[in-house]
C-alpha cells in the first residue's frame, strides 16, 4: 500500500471511532414493573355466638314453669326438625321429672334455645294488642234486643271468595241463622273470631269461626275518635262496646259498617276449655299469641316486651314467653302480636285496653 493509502486507511478508522463515540448510548435495562403489595387478607369472621335467653330483659322474673307448660302443650304443631327435637325433649322431661320444677324449666330454655331479635323495616317498635274468648248471652229466636243473627257460611263458600260487605249482609234475610245476639255483642264476637254463647235455658255452645266474606278488617276506634264519638285515649274495646250499646240501632250499625269484614260461624259444644287457634291447638291464656304467618311459624317460641300503653285502663307492661298458635287479618308485620288473654268478661276488659309498643325475640331451637 502506498503512503497515501496508509494515511487514508488511518483516517477512515479514526472517523469510524468518532462516529461510534457520537452514537446515542443504549438505554439501561428497564426494571420489571412490580405489582403493588397485596393487601393483607382479613381472617374469616368467627362464627356467630349463640345468644342465651338469659340476656332477655326481665328473664330472671319470668315464670319459667308456666312458660314451659305452655310450650310443651303447643309445640307439637312445629314442623322444623330442631323444634320437634326440643318439643320431644320437653315432653320427655315432663314424663321423667315429677314434678318439673321452675329451675328445671329455666334450664330447659337456656340449654335448648338461642335468641334472635325481630325487627321492623324502620327499626322502630311494633305493636302488641290482645284478644279473648268472649262469653255472651244469645237466644234461639229473635226479639227486640237480640235481633242480630249468628249466620252459618253461605252454601258453596270457598276460602278467599269475596262476598258482600257487612252492611249489605246485615240488611239481607237471615238465611242460616244459628242463634240471635245483641248487635254490639255479635260485632265483637266477629272481631275475636270465636266465643261462647249462653242461651236463656242455661245451655251453652261455642261459636267457632267457619268462614268470612273476604273483605279486609278495618278498625273502628280511630274513625270513632276522629268523629268525636270517643276521646283519642278512650277507644278501648269496652268503651267502644258501651257506645254501641248506648246507640243501638241505625246509628250504631252505621259505625259498625265502617268495618266491612264479616265472619260466619258454626256452633260446637262448649267443653269448658279455651278455643283452638289457627294452628289447631287450644290456646293458653296469656301464653299464646297470634302472629303474621309471613314472618313467624306456628309453634315458634316468642319473647314479648311491651310497655307504654296509653289507653284508659291499660296495664303498664307485658313481658314474657308465648307460643305462636294463631293469626288474624289485622296481625301483619314482623313485630306484631295479639296476646290471648283468656275467656270471659274480665279477660275482655283487659284485652280491650292493650295497645302497647312492642319488641319481640324469636327463641331459636338448637339442633
Amino acid at each position: 500500500m502506498s503512503r497515501a493509502g496508509r494515511i487514508g486507511a488511518v483516517l477512515a478508522a479514526a472517523l469510524t471511532l468518532v462516529l461510534a463515540a457520537c452514537a446515542t448510548p443504549a438505554p439501561p435495562p428497564v426494571a420489571p414493573v412490580q405489582p403493588p403489595p397485596a393487601k393483607p387478607v382479613d381472617p374469616p369472621p368467627p362464627p356467630l355466638t349463640e345468644v342465651s335467653p338469659a340476656v332477655l330483659p326481665g328473664w330472671d322474673q319470668e315464670d319459667h314453669l308456666a312458660a314451659f307448660e305452655a310450650w310443651a302443650e303447643g309445640c307439637g304443631v312445629a314442623r322444623e326438625p330442631a323444634a320437634q327435637s326440643q318439643c320431644e325433649r320437653a315432653r320427655q322431661l315432663r314424663r321423667t321429672s315429677r314434678p318439673v320444677t321452675p329451675s328445671l324449666a329455666r334450664a330447659f330454655f337456656e340449654s335448648g334455645f338461642s335468641v334472635v331479635p325481630a325487627s321492623t323495616a324502620d327499626g322502630g317498635p311494633g305493636l302488641l294488642t290482645a284478644y279473648f274468648a268472649p262469653e255472651y248471652e244469645a237466644r234461639r229466636s229473635p226479639d227486640a234486643v237480640f235481633d242480630m243473627p249468628v249466620l252459618a257460611p253461605p252454601a258453596g263458600w270457598t276460602r278467599g271468595q269475596v262476598l258482600s260487605e257487612r252492611a249489605e249482609i246485615e240488611a239481607g234475610p237471615p238465611t242460616g241463622a244459628l242463634a240471635w245476639m245483641r248487635a254490639e255483642d255479635l260485632f265483637f264476637l266477629q272481631i275475636q273470631g270465636s266465643g261462647y254463647l249462653t242461651f236463656a235455658d242455661g245451655s251453652k255452645a261455642r261459636a267457632a269461626y267457619a268462614a268470612d266474606n273476604g273483605r279486609p278488617f278495618v278498625g273502628i276506634a280511630r274513625p270513632m275518635a276522629a268523629r268525636g264519638l270517643l276521646p283519642p285515649n278512650g277507644t278501648s274495646g269496652e268503651a267502644i262496646r258501651a257506645w254501641l250499646a248506648a246507640h243501638r240501632g241505625a246509628e250504631a250499625r252505621a259505625v259498625m259498617a265502617l268495618n266491612p269484614r264479616y265472619i260466619f260461624f258454626r256452633l260446637d259444644e262448649d267443653d269448658g276449655g279455651h278455643p283452638a287457634g289457627a294452628a289447631g291447638v287450644p290456646l293458653t291464656a296469656r301464653r299464646a299469641v297470634a302472629v303474621d304467618p309471613d314472618h313467624w311459624r306456628y309453634g315458634d317460641l316468642v319473647w314479648i316486651e311491651a310497655d307504654g300503653g296509653n289507653l284508659v285502663g291499660a296495664r303498664g307492661s307485658y313481658r314474657g314467653l308465648a307460643v305462636a298458635l294463631d293469626t288474624g287479618s289485622a296481625i301483619r308485620g314482623p313485630v306484631r302480636a295479639d296476646l290471648y288473654m283468656g275467656r270471659g268478661r274480665e279477660a275482655g276488659e283487659e284485652a280491650g285496653a292493650v295497645r302497647h309498643p312492642l319488641r319481640m325475640w324469636r327463641l331459636v331451637p338448637r339442633a
